[in-house]
């Protein structure tokens, strides 16, 4: 599947470039002019539910914590520190590649997986 992902301040910018050369469509906070605004996470997903985009993010703790208050979402992707940047755009494209909707999913990409 191809994505529309938004990701959150924390993420890499290489690997937001690697996904977007996987043909996934990635908002960056840069990109919709939001960054260094320190918006809330609660923000961040009323933001990319209002454009109907899964949140890309290494802030796990916060986005599972929304993932449980409010399942009803366009998907959450959390992901571990990883200095591989290749190598986590492969993981995440991998899961997205595993789904036909993200729509109400919390997909945790780990480091090892």
């Amino acid at each position: 599947m191809t994505a529309r992902l938004y990701s959150n301040e924390n993420f890499p910018l290489p690997v937001v470039e690697a996904l977007r050369m996987k043909g996934h469509d990635v908002l960056t906070t840069r990109d919709a002019g939001k960054a260094n605004e320190g918006i809330p996470d609660e923000e961040v997903l009323a933001f990319a539910i209002a454009e109907k985009r899964a949140v890309l993010t290494h802030n796990r703790q916060d986005f599972i914590r929304l993932h449980r208050l409010n399942p009803e979402h366009e998907g959450i992707i959390v992901c571990t520190d990883n200095p591989d940047f290749p190598a986590l755009a492969a993981k995440v494209h991998e899961q997205l590649q595993a789904v036909e909707s993200l729509e109400g999913l919390l997909i945790r990409v780990n480091r090892g997986q």
